[in-house]
């Protein structure tokens, strides 16, 4: 699958946000390493905190069907936005190797979870 391919699997998922209140709709669409394409896109709620974003979603419905092992993620927002630290720690949790952030239009910029998460916190903390 293609950069651009996986991208537009992102912005169609995002046309699916449920972002009553922030109007800020978000879609992801996760490649696996056999293939497969989950996709999220963000959901709001009036209590905030309740809030899940589209990173974690496609991430979780991926690990709900068996996924552990991640190539990619593609996140398409209209300003091109990172994910936010609650998303990369999830990101880091599961390795995913390339982080594809994208404007709606399509431009993007490809970032390694070092990059995003330098000197994160993972289970080689935990022993």
């Amino acid at each position: 699958m293609t950069i651009d391919e996986l991208v537009a699997q992102a912005q169609a998922a995002r046309q699916r946000a449920y972002a009553p209140y922030s109007n800020f709709g978000v879609g992801a669409a996760l490649l696996t390493r056999d293939g497969r394409v989950f996709t999220g896109c963000n959901v709001e709620n009036a209590s905030y905190g309740l809030t899940v974003c589209a990173e974690r979603i496609a991430v979780f419905k991926a690990v709900s069907e068996g996924c552990h092992d991640f190539a990619a993620i593609a996140v398409v927002s209209d300003t091109g936005a990172t994910p936010c630290g609650a998303c990369r720690q999830v990101l880091v949790e599961f390795g995913v190797d390339q982080v594809i952030v994208a404007y709606a239009d399509g431009r993007h910029t490809i970032f390694t979870l070092d990059e995003l998460a330098p000197h994160a916190f993972d289970s080689h903390h935990l022993t």
